[in-house]
């Protein structure tokens, strides 16, 4: 059986907006959003809270298969020292190749890369796929704040995972 190519990761550019969007479209679930499913008229994948340099992208096959959002946890200066994961999808052809996993990798060492001490994030309760790559690649619960979210007639859990870098 010839081995999968490992996905390549690179910060994404302008012109992959349209793309990612798309992504991000079609990947959406009640697994991992807390938003209404999208509807037209679509908003644009970058904006003034994530810009092309906070995004990093996986190709596979010389496609995008997937991206991560790195940004601030808040606007103070007093944890400028902590980067958040605010967003990761992928494509669903994509899934079970590894791209989630290069994309949190990679998200760590760009935070890294940037200063950071700490990377943060946010995954709902039921999302046990995502809490377990999440472990997986050494982050720990930091926090839950139980029944946060009502979804789809249900209440689910948000729960805060962090690392030091």
């Amino acid at each position: 059986m010839p081995e999968l190519p490992e996905p390549r990761i690179r910060t994404a550019r302008t012109e992959d907006g349209d793309e990612l969007a798309l992504l991000d479209r079609l990947a959406w679930s009640p697994l991992h959003a807390v938003t209404p499913e999208p509807q037209p008229p679509y908003a644009p994948f970058f904006s003034e809270r994530h810009a092309p340099e906070d995004c990093l992208v996986a190709e596979l096959d010389d496609r995008l298969a997937g991206y991560v959002l790195l940004g601030f946890p808040t606007e103070l200066d007093a944890n400028r020292h902590v980067r958040q994961i605010q967003g990761l999808a992928v494509a669903g052809e994509a899934r079970g190749r590894g791209v989630g996993r290069a994309l949190v990798r990679a998200a760590v060492d760009e935070a890294r890369r940037r200063g950071a001490r700490r990377i943060t994030l946010r995954v709902l309760g039921h999302n046990t796929p995502a809490r377990a790559l999440y472990a997986a690649e050494g982050f720990v619960v930091e926090g839950v704040m139980p029944e946060e979210f009502l979804l789809d007639g249900a209440y689910v859990d948000d729960v805060v995972m962090g690392r030091f870098l």
